[in-house]
């Protein structure tokens, strides 16, 4: 009895029924571990090349190569990418939070391990060689594709699977940052589109252990070095919310550009080869000339959160840096745009701080400190996370007086890039340029929750075509739900009550019943896996045009009955 209690069984069973908060907390906690080490190995062999090939060991010092090493470092990391990926399928190349987001959309949180082998390997190139990408969505893709190859490792029910690939996205953002609060959010906000005690405890657990897990790697340094700052007056509200409105636009033209990169990139007789090495060769111009725009930058907005850049420089790296990323995510560089556009943002933010006391003509707060707002409305307005880019920089400040000012030059960006100029997220935008519809639905996302092993009818009784009287009558004493006709492969539902009626005309008990000619209701099915969502029953339903399922183990065994009457009182319900 005490090892039943405690199987790998009757844990997965606990986790079927969507209430299993000690089991999820615990997975949470192994998959935060299984995140930890494989960022802190993806931080690795990133930046120690880059420390004793860069000088000074500065591991973002790009601009102290020569001008020649601008021009060819991303060339050649094209041309290695190229070489890389010519090796795998198309399918193989999909990476970062586009896939991340589709696999959740129509794969149940499946994701593939090798298009997570070819991320890592893929972004830590592109990144070694300067390209103008980030290092964040590929974490996130990293991350989740942790917690999916842990639940498919362990046979977890997709409801269950799901949650741990948010988990694996908050500990990616976690690690990376340092800021595990902001990875919860994140993932809540962008990846699972819900907040649920049942998500949220798993999810802050696994964000938590990644963090401590890389903390325990490299220390407890943050990503960025951000200054002490607060505002100065009030009466710099009004800046700051005009701030939120140039950021606002400034990210609508980043995702206009970036959409149409991409669209060019879909229309284009172009391979993807030449789309890498045209990438390569427009990074390699830019950095001639804007050598900050190489890497991920940190180095580059640590300097404007000090007020270290001066006006002229700070508008020609934004420039370069806005006009530049768009254009290579769209031509197909398989690395993130969330470090970009914290560093746009910087930028953005440091030139309207030194602008700001010529336009109130009073004291302002440091230009670092508008840097530190342009950071997180840049993010919340590119990809639709305002709750996680404010949740970010509190926590890479660790400054409560940020959160009044950051909280509108947010919203003001929001509203200006979603209902404005009508611009959903850079992710859903990219999905649907793929041809996929991406949105919001509480119904699918209440029944993608539950595992149809929470509903699923185990009351019921097996039976061949042809059956005695007797047969029968013995087979409806236990009061079975349904009877399960089984003829060849193909199985059909039997009313117990029209059964019943069906004996009563009967002359003898060993008069033979055939279970598919009686008048009765029956019902068609289909199997399902066991560990499929109500929703994935709902679609096969719908697809095959049937009642009912019977839902089966990895062995083919029936275990449980479910019907189109069961799902549907579930979700009236809840």
């Amino acid at each position: 009895m005490f090892r039943n209690t405690f199987s790998m069984k009757q844990f997965r069973h606990r986790l079927a029924y969507g209430e299993a908060l000690p089991q999820m907390v615990i997975l949470g906690v192994l998959c935060g571990l299984v995140c930890g080490l494989v960022l802190g190995l993806f931080r690795t062999l990133l930046e120690t090349p880059l420390e004793h090939l860069l000088p000074n060991q500065q591991s973002e010092n790009f601009e102290g190569l020569p001008t020649w090493l601008h021009f060819l470092l991303p060339i050649i990391g094209s041309l290695v990418l190229i070489a890389i990926l010519s090796r795998v399928t198309p399918l193989n190349r999909k990476v970062g939070i586009t896939h991340l987001l589709e696999r959740m959309a129509y794969h149940q949180g499946y994701l593939p391990i090798t298009n997570a082998i070819i991320q890592f390997f893929v972004a830590v190139l592109a990144l070694l060689f300067g390209h103008s990408v980030g290092k964040e969505g590929p974490a996130i893709h990293l991350g989740a594709a942790c917690g999916s190859q842990l639940g498919q490792r362990l046979n977890l029910p997709n409801n269950t699977l799901r949650i741990l690939v948010g988990c694996g996205a908050a500990a990616g953002i976690a690690a990376t940052f340092n800021t595990p609060l902001a990875g919860v959010v994140f993932a809540m906000e962008v990846v699972l589109l819900e907040y649920t005690v049942i998500g949220f405890m798993p999810v802050m657990v696994s964000a938590a252990t990644g963090a401590l897990v890389v903390q325990f790697m490299f220390g407890n340094a943050w990503a960025l070095t951000v200054p002490t700052m607060q505002i100065e007056s009030l009466h710099e509200i009004p800046y700051v919310a005009f701030l939120g409105g140039i950021i606002g636009l400034l990210a609508v033209a980043f995702i206009a550009l970036m959409r149409a990169a991409m669209t060019w990139s879909n229309k284009s007789t172009l391979g993807y080869k030449s789309r890498l090495m045209l990438a390569g060769l427009i990074t390699g111009i830019v950095a001639i000339f804007y050598p900050q725009v190489m890497g991920m930058g940190y180095d580059t907005v640590t300097s404007a959160l000090q007020g270290d850049i001066g006006f002229g420089l700070l508008l020609g790296i934004l420039i370069a840096k806005c006009l530049l990323t768009p254009i290579v995510l769209g031509l197909g560089m398989p690395a993130g745009l969330i470090g970009p556009t914290f560093f746009i943002g910087a930028m953005a933010g440091g030139l309207l701080g030194l602008l700001g006391g010529v336009a109130v003509n009073q004291t302002v707060a440091h230009p670092g400190f508008y840097a530190l707002l342009g950071m997180g409305s840049m993010m919340a307005a590119v990809t639709n996370a305002p709750m996680a880019a404010l949740v970010a920089i509190l926590e890479l400040t660790g400054n409560p007086n940020i959160i009044f000012p950051a909280m509108i030059s947010i919203v003001v960006s929001n509203l200006i890039a979603r209902y404005v100029f009508k611009m959903p997220s850079i992710f859903v935008i990219s999905m649907h340029l793929q041809g996929m519809d991406y949105c919001y639905r509480p119904l699918t996302q209440m029944l993608n929750s539950a595992s149809v092993q929470r509903l699923m009818n185990q009351n019921f009784i097996k039976s061949d075509t042809v059956i005695s009287a007797q047969g029968a009558a013995k087979a409806l004493e236990s009061s079975p739900s349904w009877l399960l006709i089984t003829e060849q492969d193909t199985y059909t539902l039997l009313s117990p009550g029209d059964l019943h009626t069906a004996i009563q005309k009967t002359h003898s008990d060993e008069e033979l019943i055939d279970l598919l000619k009686v008048p009765a209701l029956r019902l068609d099915t289909r199997t399902l896996d066991s560990r499929a969502t109500l929703q994935q029953a709902l679609d096969l339903m719908a697809e095959h045009n049937v009642e009912a399922l019977c839902i089966e183990t990895s062995t083919q065994d029936i275990i449980g009955l479910l019907t189109r009457d069961q799902i549907e009182a579930f979700y009236r319900e809840n």
